[in-house]
């Protein structure tokens, strides 16, 4: 295995990153392409290429290829996906209440179907009527389906039935809850599998544009996806069970900035165009999220790294409140196009909007913000209302500036949901920009960042003074805010680790210590290990967010690439899970990993459960591409005494088979 050269890939909202690496040597090359998401093969192909020639290898040694993406992340943070329809079967409306199920399903369909089964697997009869009725015209408003019934995880007839008719009628796309978790609490497995049903076609599209380019470049060898836990699936699997990418680049990374720095304890925090990701590794290892991951505000049953994932990074808007005497400024959530990236390929458009804008004597309410296409296939525009369709014809594949699109206050709702859909950028100031102003990043166009800052310092404050004397003056205060933001976002996801219920952005006595206010009474923090800072822009920011936590600064010199590395070092994990239930006085149901079966002796039950989850781990394992995978089963049986005899109430069985991806030996 050792001097197999692998291929690591991660595609970030910002950068596509690529690294060649073999266990003897680490990174042998290295190599960046933006990433363009209008065709993500684009971005993949210029990174992959870059990295070949700065290596000058022969395609034909390249033994493994995996990758780590931060696209289901950004697309459930900033609220995107396609449009999915939710069958449930067997709950009622009122489930939607519960685990922020109405918010999240927002205005898409969902049909209720009378059916489901109870806790031993037992089936309450199953009416697909209303299903029928409303698929001929549910699919051509939809890109796919999400089924969620009640018990699944026990019996999975009925969503396996549902399933059948919908692919059937509509040939789109379906997830059903029972393949996504094996976990109880239906409303939030009927979430889980809504979000996965919206990524499902973006996570496809990621995945086969990938595989052309391989192809075409003559690289064969098996592909793997990184999960959210770290562990590695099969680009097959990824393509059914997209939601289980949440928070594969963060995984990737944390991975990654183990093998880099060899630390067993640090506070690791990966900054990218869109997303910063904190988590901590102790003794060596990720902590895992017990609870599910938490994405775009929405606790998913996805197994994945205790990750906190804030809307802050170098592409974020920068917004400036102007309402207070003096004004205020924010960064994030949303992700802006830079003015300086805008103008690497639209040149005279971005600079010609700005410089018209700064010759005006009136600072206007849409200055230095503009809109284009992202470029997204045709198809993926349907089911838009009319406002929106007409709204989307006017903006085309060179930027806008948004004060001649918009004519009415409801038009700006409008662009938002256009942006939401992943069908529009909106250009504007960033970090990013500021950083081109202050000259400590040059890759982009500096004189549409000089522009925009200059734009954004003529806002006046409440006092009707200017929010800045100069671009540079705007520069400087929006990278003190990026400081102050990320020292917050790092300190809340400490606190929250170590249980502290302490808001950093809130607190007065965090504020004087970040602040180093003097006083009687001096505050001040600490972290009790160093801050690894990753990202390409990592060296820019991390230093001084270091020294304002009062934190060691550790940048590997592969710091722009840890997600790259960490998806080539990763193990495939797969899992299994079964329960054996009293159905009545001594008669055991085993549920999961297969068909429902009744013992009438506990000890053979258990046998079988045991017997079940093993052979479907090390199956799954193998489906995914691991080579002699070792399996492991845990169990937990909850059987009190009650007066005096021992009663079994339920017992489940989990098995992890793992090991290192096969590899092709050419």
């Amino acid at each position: 295995m050792s001097d197999h050269l692998l291929l690591g890939i991660d595609t970030g909202g910002t950068y596509t990153d690529a690294v060649l690496f073999t266990e003897t040597h680490g990174v042998v090359a290295k190599a960046k392409s933006l990433t363009t998401r209008h065709d993500l093969a684009v971005g993949i192909s210029g990174a992959v290429e870059a990295v070949l020639r700065a290596s000058g290898t022969d395609v034909g040694a390249i033994s493994l290829v995996s990758l780590s993406t931060t696209l289901a992340t950004n697309a459930l943070v900033e609220g995107q996906g396609g449009r999915a329809g939710l069958v449930m079967i067997g709950f009622g409306p009122d489930d939607l209440k519960r685990d922020g199920l109405q918010e999240a399903l927002g205005s898409d369909p969902v049909i209720f179907l009378p059916g489901g089964h109870n806790v031993h697997g037992g089936e309450t009869l199953l009416d697909m009527s209303a299903l029928d009725g409303a698929l001929p015209q549910l699919a051509n408003e939809v890109s796919s389906f999400a089924i969620a019934g009640y018990f699944a995880v026990r019996n999975p007839s009925h969503e396996q039935r549902v399933r059948d008719r919908i692919r059937e009628v509509s040939h789109l796309p379906v997830t059903c809850s029972h393949e996504l978790t094996s976990k109880l609490g239906g409303p939030r497995r009927a979430l889980t599998t809504l979000l996965n049903a919206r990524l499902v076609s973006m996570i496809d599209r990621l995945i086969g544009s990938c595989e052309d380019f391989l192809k075409e470049r003559g690289i064969e060898a098996p592909m793997m996806v990184v999960r959210g836990d770290g562990a590695l699936i099969s680009a097959a699997e990824a393509r059914l069970r997209p939601i289980e990418t949440i928070l594969s680049g963060p995984a990737a990374s944390l991975v990654g900035a183990r093998y880099l720095t060899g630390l067993d304890d640090a506070v690791v925090s990966d900054i990218g165009g869109t997303t910063t990701d904190v988590a901590t590794l102790a003794e060596g290892r990720p902590r895992l999220d017990e609870e599910g991951a938490v994405v775009g505000g929405f606790r998913t049953m996805v197994e994945a790294v205790a990750m906190r994932t804030f809307g802050l990074g170098g592409d974020s808007e920068v917004r400036i409140d102007d309402r207070g005497l003096v004004a205020g400024i924010t960064l994030g959530p949303r992700r802006f196009l830079p003015l300086s990236l805008a103008a690497v390929e639209h040149e005279a458009a971005v600079i010609g909007v700005l410089e018209k804008q700064l010759r005006s004597p009136h600072v206007g309410r849409h200055d230095g913000k503009l809109a284009v296409r992202t470029g997204l296939p045709d198809h993926l525009a349907t089911g838009l209302m009319s406002q929106q369709q007409a709204l989307y014809e006017r903006i085309g594949s060179i930027p806008v500036a948004l004060e001649s699109l918009l004519t009415s206050t409801p038009q700006r709702a409008t662009l938002d949901r256009l942006v939401e859909r992943g069908l529009v950028h909106i250009c504007g100031l960033t970090p990013s920009d500021a950083m081109h102003v202050l000259g400590r990043q040059s890759q982009w166009n500096g004189e549409a960042a000089r522009l925009g800052a200059e734009l954004a310092a003529r806002i006046k404050d409440g006092q009707g003074r200017p929010v800045a004397a100069s671009a540079e003056d705007m520069a400087e205060k929006i990278a003190a805010r990026l400081t102050r933001q990320s020292a917050e976002v790092i300190l809340s996801s400490c606190l929250a680790e170590d249980g502290a219920a302490v808001d950093p952005a809130v607190s007065l006595a965090v504020d004087r210590a970040l602040k180093r206010t003097p006083g009687i009474v001096r505050f001040s923090l600490e972290l009790d290990r160093p801050l690894v800072g990753l990202g390409a822009s990592a060296p820019v920011y991390y230093p001084d967010i270091a020294e304002m936590l009062g934190a060691q600064s550790i940048i590997p010199a592969d710091a722009g690439v840890a997600n790259a590395v960490g998806a080539v070092v990763g193990q495939i994990r797969a899992s299994a899970a079964a329960f054996v239930t009293v159905q009545e006085e001594g008669i055991f149901v085993v549920n999961g990993a297969g068909e429902m079966a009744r013992f009438l002796d506990e000890e053979k039950a258990f046998a079988e459960a045991r017997r079940r989850v093993e052979a479907a781990a090390l199956d799954a394992a193998q489906r995914n591409g691991a080579e002699s995978p070792a399996v492991m089963v845990t169990e937990d049986i909850a059987a009190p005494e009650i007066e005096g005899s021992r009663k079994l109430i339920e017992a489940r069985f989990v098995a992890v088979a793992s090991g290192r991806p096969r590899i092709a030996h050419h």
